[in-house]
């Protein structure tokens, strides 16, 4: 009896392991790969062309109905995009505009000693302030008219011409001479130290707030901008204004250089209002200007 109860336990003990369960282990399973596209970007050359027309053409529509004379000329260092409609115009006066190439003249020839102290509180008056009596000091240093001419010929702008004996604001001008000088400040040469530039570039960047209308429409939210304007009235040219406004826009994916000019104008207020309306429009579509197209990587590049 004793050995049947003990072998029935047995049996007992032999079912009750049986009936236990192996534990199941996870098994990782891992993600399907993404494998990126390989493409390659072009320039569109011809839907550049085409995008450049049709801006050209649609700015041309917008000045003929505004009065006076208008010219405008514009450069994108980073894309290389060009537009301009009477850019090579010049004789239109450039008024206050004329300062910068004041100061610049006048750091050229100081290269070595840089500017004294009273030099250096004019230059910001004359730039930030756009203090005539300032420029009339840094003028006559400079060796007025004779001086501005040499320092011209140096920049290779030969669609300006100095204003006659002390009247700098005569200076007449090009939009493409203008641009031609803010490319010297930006890239450098022509006798201009790093310095220089920076200084120049930092007191336009600096025009006191009233003063700081014109090509800044072009500028996004978060852009960078200097320029130096100008405007005067023409008494004895039918009682009207010249105005103009020259400058830099950089930013995200751009470095515009823009220089908008008008004379003839019924009053100041209509030249500030087409230049920024000019300005504003080719701020607004200049990415556009540089169209590109995608083409797949060669599957089998060859080394």
């Amino acid at each position: 009896m004793r050995t049947k109860w003990a072998a029935w336990v047995g049996l007992a003990l032999v079912a009750g392991c049986g009936a236990e369960r192996t534990p199941t282990v996870p098994v990782a399973v891992r993600a399907p790969v993404k494998v990126a596209r390989c493409v390659m970007k072009f320039p569109d050359k011809r839907a550049a062309r085409a995008a450049r027309q049709r801006l050209e053409h649609h700015l041309a529509r917008y000045l003929s109905t505004r009065p006076g004379r208008i010219v405008y000329g514009a450069h994108d260092l980073v894309t290389g995009v060009t537009l301009g409609q009477g850019e090579h115009r010049h004789d239109l006066v450039t008024a206050s505009g004329t300062k910068v190439d004041i100061l610049a003249a006048l750091l050229q020839r100081r290269h070595a000693g840089g500017l004294s102290p009273s030099d250096r509180d004019l230059a910001e008056r004359m730039i930030t302030e756009s203090d005539n009596k300032a420029a009339d000091a840094l003028w006559s240093r400079v060796g007025g008219g004779g001086a501005m001419s040499e320092f011209y010929r140096r920049l290779g702008m030969r669609e300006t011409a100095s204003g006659p004996g002390i009247y700098w604001g005569g200076t007449t001008s090009s939009p493409a001479d203008r641009l031609r000088l803010l490319g010297v400040l930006v890239n450098g040469g022509k006798g201009l130290r790093a310095s220089d530039r920076r200084l120049l570039l930092g007191l336009m960047s600096r025009v006191h707030k009233e003063q700081a209308w014109g090509v800044s429409a072009a500028a996004r939210p978060g852009d960078r901008v200097a320029l130096k304007n100008g405007w005067t009235p023409r008494p004895f040219i039918h009682d009207t204004w010249a105005v103009t406004s020259y400058g830099r826009i950089q930013g995200q994916g751009r470095d515009l250089l823009l220089s908008v000019q008008t004379d003839q104008q019924p009053g100041h207020g209509a030249g500030v209002q087409t230049i920024e309306r000019v300005a504003r429009t080719i701020g607004a579509r200049l990415d556009s200007l540089s169209p590109t197209y995608t083409r797949p990587c060669p599957t089998n590049p060859t080394p």
